[in-house]
């Protein structure tokens, strides 16, 4: 499941992770390589570890879909897709195994150095399509990649957000700046999306940034 055309070193610019949110690893293996499915990504992490390349680099991965982030649209073009085995919210959303993470990290830092990935281009497939998407969720470890220089992490103390929690934004301007800043990470709102829209934006943001509560309501911790 890929384009047969190989594309430029130049053009992946991003790197998506996801879980597989299937039942098991053969099955998700099965489908990410199944031409019916119309689905696959360059890499696969089971749970013990083990490093699955399913498409080469240069080749485009089915696994981006309907997606934006920053400049970019459709991602697949510009992007390398890495699955990790997780049965998902769908069948029972478990802690992704240390195993997984270490292998992960490794992965990301030869991808990164290869193809001088900025670190604002790692993205979790509900961060790109957050109106379809909630993997890999709220179980995956930001702050932990963060620290191994994988991905954008804040530096503001834990003790000093959980005092804005849940304290409510009453100004316009404020929800204004806050899509501004969304957008200057690279999410795409736009400022006229409806409430639906619009909460389903703030939750992949809490599940990237704040997994502690995803309510889909914006307050001034996430402000």
């Amino acid at each position: 499941n890929y384009d047969r055309k190989k594309r430029l070193v130049n053009s992946i610019q991003i790197i998506v992770f996801h879980y597989t949110g299937m039942q098991s690893e053969r099955e998700s293996i099965k489908r990410l390589s199944n031409p019916g499915s119309k689905v696959s990504s360059h890499y696969l992490i089971n749970q013990r570890g083990k490093i699955f390349r399913l498409v080469q680099d240069r080749h485009v991965a089915w696994h981006a879909g309907k997606s934006c982030w920053l400049k970019y649209k459709n991602l697949n073009k510009n992007s390398i897709g890495i699955e990790l085995s997780n049965k998902g919210h769908q069948f029972g959303y478990t802690d992704f195994t240390k195993k997984q993470i270490v292998q992960l990290i490794s992965l990301s830092k030869m991808l990164i150095k290869k193809y001088k990935i900025s670190k604002k281009n790692i993205v979790g497939h509900s961060d790109i399509a957050p109106i379809r998407k909630t993997d890999p969720g709220e179980k995956f470890p930001w702050k932990f990649l963060s620290k191994n220089k994988i991905g954008l992490w804040h530096n503001l103390s834990p003790q000093l957000l959980k005092k804005y929690r849940k304290k409510r934004i009453e100004k316009k301007q404020d929800k204004a700046q806050f899509i501004k800043h969304l957008n200057k990470i690279g999410y795409c709102v736009s400022p006229h999306a409806n409430m639906p829209i619009y909460s389903k934006i703030i939750k992949a943001f809490q599940r990237h940034f704040r997994k502690d509560l995803i309510n889909g309501q914006l307050d001034l911790e996430c402000l």
